[in-house]
């Protein structure tokens, strides 16, 4: 099935819980349009895909088509009570006379509509935000896609589009930052094959450090391992000081940043530095595109922590969401820039990814080791 945007995430605003008290404002704002159905002109824009019951969307969808009755003929007759069931029952089976008539018994006061509707409003954002930040952190997080980053920065795009259109929604206040604690974030889960992807990287950078001028879109941060983080800021520092590269230099300058230990000494740091296969552009895009996804989930998580704190306003939501996004803009453009860049010829891409000697399979180690 071929990956796209469009990819169809398997929840949608249907399945994000309304805050409880948004039932009773639904229920509010309809008895007082059953009681004075002209104040449907007063609530302000309002939508029947605004109201989280599917019930109170077929009614109010009702009342939004149908013309409201005359006042004289409203204070006699039921005859707005009946279109509107009449023409919402079709959509909603359960709907009934009685429970028409318990919205207008729920209605403290039609007056009261326009704050009503900006509460269902409210909520409807607070849902359409949570639910835009699943498809974030679902699209970032699962490994079938055949490229989960072009799906997950197109989840980042709708989001940000969603918050930009909800921003023009509701007015700035004071304190417009949310002051919900940050989530419990799940570190970045490191298997044999990312440290083997991460090895090869400083192996091939090491065998052909040409490549480094074309790599500045990666970062020592993008490693998922801090020691091998800090080897690959060891062959940039070298780098830009128009020092020789190889793997002794390499294995000095690690010296000098204190990334040799008694786990990781000498005769380690040679061994890893001793085994390029295929070009370094392919290792380094491999690290950022991890980067990248995990950086997008936590995003994801973060936007989805202030949706459901219900002592957020809109406002708040929409604020600490686009800082959350902007976060992840630095790391966005050197993705683009890397997947742009033309990789030069180098050796392919061995079938086995495998990481230095001692970790190498057999059909690794009895593969040919690319010339310089």
């Amino acid at each position: 099935m071929p990956n796209s945007p469009a990819s169809e995430p398997d929840f949608g605003l249907a399945d994000i819980p309304p805050n409880p008290p948004v039932h009773f404002a639904e229920q509010a704002l309809l008895g007082g349009l059953l009681l004075d159905p002209h104040r449907i002109k007063t609530i302000g824009p309002l939508s029947p895909e605004h109201f989280a019951s599917a019930s109170h969307r077929a009614l109010f969808a009702a009342m939004a088509t149908l013309p409201a009755p005359p006042p004289d003929l409203h204070a006699k007759e039921p005859v707005w009570i009946t279109a509107i069931l009449t023409h919402a029952r079709p959509h909603a089976r359960g709907l009934t006379p009685s429970y028409l008539h318990a919205l207008a018994g729920a209605c403290p006061n039609p007056a009261h509509a326009p704050t009503y509707a900006r509460m269902v409003r409210s909520d409807h954002a607070r849902r359409s935000v949570l639910m835009h930040a699943g498809y974030l952190v679902q699209a970032a997080t699962d490994r079938g896609l055949p490229d989960p980053a072009t799906v997950t920065l197109s989840r980042v795009d709708a989001l940000t589009a969603l918050l930009d259109h909800l921003a023009g929604s509701f007015p700035s206040h004071p304190g417009s930052l949310p002051r919900t604690p940050p989530p419990a974030l799940p570190g970045l889960q490191v298997g044999p094959e990312v440290t083997s992807e991460e090895q090869l990287l400083l192996s091939t950078a090491t065998a052909y450090p040409e490549a480094l001028a074309s790599m500045r879109w990666l970062r020592p941060e993008d490693f998922t391992t801090t020691l091998y983080g800090g080897l690959y800021r060891c062959l940039t520092s070298l780098a830009s000081r128009g020092e020789p590269i190889d793997k002794v230099t390499v294995l000095w300058e690690a010296q000098r940043n204190g990334l040799l230990t008694t786990a990781f000494g000498p005769q380690e740091a040679l061994e890893l530095l001793d085994t390029p296969a295929g070009p370094p552009e392919h290792w380094g895009e491999q690290i950022l595109r991890r980067a990248l996804l995990h950086r997008a989930h936590l995003a994801g998580l973060h936007i989805q922590a202030f949706a459901q704190d219900l002592t957020n306003s809109p406002h708040q939501v929409i604020t600490g969401s686009r800082r959350t996004l902007a976060h992840l803009a630095g790391v966005r453009a050197r993705w683009q820039h890397a997947t742009r860049q033309p990789t030069a010829t180098r050796p392919p891409v061995p079938a086995s990814r495998a990481g230095p000697s001692h970790q190498r399979t057999s059909a690794t180690a009895a593969s040919p080791r690319p010339s310089r």
